[in-house]
């Protein structure tokens, strides 16, 4: 016969306690019910356990020997407990995150930070990738929530709008259109436009922004990240068209950002698995993206 952890757990508080009674203390059960199963476990597995010599209790060589090898699956059983618990109280752990790359610049760190606040032992790996490696990422669970502006589909994703994100102007602090707080898209025609390919989610947003119009806009600096547009407008280069979380939390100084008419849309969307479960650090993780974008763009992400 195999003990069961009930046995094991009798059988190592005698060892430690050297008596049936405070055994039975330890365990807060009563005598009688130790006793009982000691010799059911001895006459189960056909070994004596213990001998009672001048009223007190002895183990024999056979229980020091069974001992050795008891104490290593209490130990087990209570690493198993440990981990369980740090996994309820989220106390260790690491978390996977894809998101697109201007959001790496401004939105995550700040969602980051403030959830490494509530978690600091759990550790937090941060990949920025463009739409169709950020969908593969998630499909290959390389990663376990993903933060995109444009909208990607894919049939083992949810994808969750969580913000209202729209397309503004970056403009030199020195530019003409700069003492305007609102500019309209016909502002911006013929001007040295940064912008982006009309194959590309966010050149066909810009070619919205414009109505659609064949030749309009004219770029003068074609890229393929908001962040690369940013820079250019930084050093002067022209006019840059992204969205508004891509310049969040002021990462970008000498230039200014204007709202443009017509508004034009480009919600943020939270990625994650419809055919495997997230965990609770993931979810948890969610929520604080949610809460960080809410709360900062009504701060003016100061």
């Amino acid at each position: 016969m195999l003990l069961n952890l009930r046995q094991i757990e009798v059988f190592r508080a005698i060892m430690l306690t050297g008596s049936i009674s405070k055994a039975a203390q330890l365990l807060n059960v009563s005598q009688p019910a130790i006793s009982r199963l000691l010799s059911y476990t001895e006459s189960r597995i056909g070994l004596v356990l213990f001998e009672r010599i001048k009223g007190r209790l002895y183990p024999t060589p056979e229980a020091r020997r069974l001992y050795q090898e008891v104490e290593q699956v209490h130990n087990s059983v209570q690493r198993v407990n440990e981990v369980a618990t740090d996994l309820i109280e989220k106390r260790h752990g690491s978390l996977h995150i894809a998101v697109s790359p201007s959001l790496g610049q401004t939105l995550i760190p700040m969602a980051v930070t403030r959830f490494r606040k509530a978690f600091p032992d759990v550790k937090v790996y941060v990949r920025t990738l463009i739409s169709s490696d950020l969908v593969q990422a998630l499909v290959t669970q390389q990663a376990e929530v993903g933060v995109a502006i444009v909208p990607l589909t894919h049939p083992s994703l949810h994808a969750q709008s969580i913000y209202e994100n729209h397309l503004v102007a970056v403009l030199p602090a020195s530019h003409p259109l700069a003492d305007k707080q609102e500019l309209d898209a016909t502002d911006l025609e013929g001007l040295d436009l940064i912008g982006y390919g009309n194959d590309t989610p966010y050149g066909q947003m810009v070619q919205q922004l414009f109505g659609n119009r064949p030749g309009v806009p004219q770029l003068a600096v074609e890229v393929r990240l908001t962040h690369i547009a940013c820079a250019m407008v930084q050093a002067g280069a022209g006019i840059a068209i992204v969205d508004e979380l891509a310049v969040a939390g002021r990462v970008w100084p000498d230039v200014v950002v204007r709202p443009i008419n017509p508004r034009t849309t480009m919600p943020l969307h939270m990625l994650y698995s419809n055919v495997v479960p997230v965990s609770q650090l993931a979810h948890d993780f969610m929520e604080v993206v949610i809460s960080t974008a809410s709360r900062g763009m009504r701060a003016g992400w100061a």
